[in-house]
């Protein structure tokens, strides 16, 4: 039987009932240390039944505490933070004054009531499964419970009451949005859904060399972009491995913590760039989406639905979006000889302009940099500093011979080629160079 007071059981019973009263915040509670957390109490509620209920309930959230490496409390902070509802979504589109009475109000509830379920200690919880479980000591405590985020953010440090933090919290939506965007830096556009990149590329801009003037062109537009002005679209056009790509990633470690986002999507998705971009227009961060490998075939779809984010339409274009878009290709759209106008019945009368459209597509980006292949002086400039960077230890001679030697026996000179040569010396040097 057991042995829980009165008094203990009336506690939970009301910890029930808070989580029960949530009017916006239901989904703070879906996360997986939430719903362990209610299924504690529930054990708990009923422990009268079965004492072994609540030590597995117990172990259950304990794990996923541990799984997370987050304690119960920061988990239920960050939940919040992060959370999508009507207060959450309209507080990032307008300020707190002109928010509905009625959702500012509803938004107050709810923090009184996830204040109350916070402050329910990983200790109180620990001490009441001991009773319940009939067991000689008291159970382990996760000892994560020291709050992770700086204190300057909604809900944390010496906070009386939640309820009052309604204001502060309304203003970080506005500043840093809600949901994945809040979460994620990194997404990719599958199959018409937005899927989050836990560990996007780590390369940084002060890797990128012999690319200073289009490096600095990039920057100075994505500056644009994060100031919230008019930003250009931008084609990086040049050889393969000459570092287009690496350039865009990196701009995301540069930026990320000023609200920079970066969304890659497929050459195959891009007739959903149009919804794409209505998805983004009215939230806080600022969007790079990446297309890269950009070409099209004769009478590809895709091409319409680029040229009406690149050009716009009658709905007015966001101004925290760009395309940012790789290509090997300077006439982005193939073209054959057949495609030449010649003159014969049945023929468009005014073909030309036709070809000419095509041929010019590239044109419609704002900005268009050029990347020029490799040559050996380039080539063995981006080894030194990659070297230098990887903190290699070995004559200028020797480095540049093996370089050599690596870039003729493989895929020629470029700055992927350079990155691949370091990379394996790196390695070959530790392992077997002793």
């Amino acid at each position: 039987m057991s042995a829980l007071t009165s008094g203990a059981i009336a506690q939970i019973r009301y910890l029930q009932r808070q989580a029960a009263s949530l009017l916006l915040y239901q989904s703070v509670l879906t996360s997986p240390p939430a719903q362990a957390f209610l299924d504690l109490l529930q054990a708990l509620h009923h422990s009268e039944v079965s004492a072994l209920d609540c030590q597995v309930a117990y172990g259950k959230w304990f794990k996923v505490q541990a799984a997370q490496n987050l304690s119960w409390k920061d988990s239920l902070i960050w939940e919040i933070l992060k959370d999508e509802n009507p207060f959450s979504r309209k507080a990032q589109q307008t300020d707190f004054a002109s928010l509905p009475p009625a959702l500012v109000e509803a938004a107050r509830h709810d923090l009184q009531v996830l204040q109350n379920i916070y402050e329910c200690s990983s200790e109180q919880l620990s001490k009441w499964v001991r009773v319940a479980g009939q067991l000689d000591v008291v159970p382990p405590i996760w000892h994560s419970e020291t709050v992770t985020e700086p204190g300057d953010k909604p809900l944390h440090g010496q906070l009386e009451k939640w309820s009052g933090a309604a204001e502060s919290l309304a203003e970080y939506y506005r500043n840093f949005g809600t949901g994945l965007f809040a979460e994620y830096r990194a997404f990719s556009w599958r199959s018409g859904q937005l899927a989050s990149i836990s560990h996007p590329d780590r390369i940084n801009l002060k890797e990128l060399v012999c690319c200073d003037w289009q490096r600095d062109a990039l920057v100075k537009n994505t500056e644009f972009l994060l100031a919230g002005y008019p930003a250009l679209h931008v084609l990086l056009y040049g050889s393969r491995g000459s570092g287009k790509s690496s350039l865009v990633k990196s701009l995301l470690n540069e930026f990320g913590d000023r609200n920079l986002r970066l969304i890659e999507v497929s050459k195959s998705d891009l007739q959903d760039l149009p919804l794409i971009v209505e998805k983004l227009r009215e939230v806080p961060q600022k969007f790079i989406i990446f297309v890269d490998d950009l070409s099209f075939e004769e009478d590809d779809d895709a091409f319409k639905s680029l040229k009406v984010v690149l050009e716009g339409n009658v709905t007015a274009r966001p101004q925290n979006v760009v395309v940012y878009a790789t290509s090997n290709r300077r006439h982005l759209i193939r073209e054959f000889f057949d495609d030449r106008p010649r003159p014969s019945d049945g023929d468009e009368v005014h073909a030309w302009d036709t070809v000419q459209e095509k041929l010019s597509f590239s044109d419609r980006f704002g900005l268009t940099l050029t990347f020029e292949p490799a040559d050996q002086n380039t080539y063995l400039t981006i080894v030194r500093h990659l070297a230098e960077l990887a903190g290699i230890k070995l004559a200028v001679e020797d480095l540049e011979h093996r370089a050599k030697e690596w870039a003729t026996r493989r895929n020629g000179r470029s700055g992927r080629t350079a990155r691949q040569f370091v990379d394996f010396l790196k390695a070959d040097l530790a392992l077997f160079d002793k």
